[in-house]
């Protein structure tokens, strides 16, 4: 297996991969070009490929804010699953956050316990008083028929 850096013509495989475990969905809006605009703000796109084959089976996707990463997307082709290899990407993954001088946050669903043993393994810890919030749609909260409640002082 080889680990590269993520190249224009990857994006087909990356989403059939995406879609493969479950982790994709057309409406949270990762494209080839959110992807490069991600790249080129201080991220880094990693994908594990069979060399021979040139099949993806793993990606890594890490955002940067300015102070931390963001490791999304990460998944191994289920197929590929259980050989070492989630731990060989993660391993590249944290190297770059490593040269980076920066922490790698993730999140991940607390079902996937070969994912959350993979990362406890290589010591991420876990934020025990915090829940995770999200605005998928937030232009739908700037409806002007939407309350939340609050007066806005308008």
């Amino acid at each position: 297996m080889v680990i590269r850096d993520y190249k224009p013509a990857d994006f087909q495989q990356v989403e059939k991969l995406w879609k493969e475990t479950g982790i994709y969905t057309m409406e949270r809006g990762d494209t080839h070009e959110v992807i490069l605009r991600c790249n080129s703000q201080g991220g880094k796109f990693l994908v594990l490929e069979d060399p021979e084959s040139r099949i993806m089976v793993g990606s890594s996707w890490m955002t940067y804010d300015g102070r931390r990463l963001h490791l999304h997307h990460f998944a191994i082709k289920p197929s590929h699953q259980g050989r070492g290899l989630g731990r060989i990407l993660a391993l590249e993954s944290l190297k770059f956050a490593d040269e980076k001088g920066c922490p790698l946050k993730l999140e991940v669903h607390r079902e996937n316990l070969a994912a959350v043993n993979l990362y406890n393994s290589l010591g991420f810890i876990k934020f025990k008083d915090y829940e995770i919030f999200m605005v998928v749609d937030p232009g739908r909260h700037l409806d002007p028929g939407f309350s939340n409640g609050l007066e806005t002082g308008k």
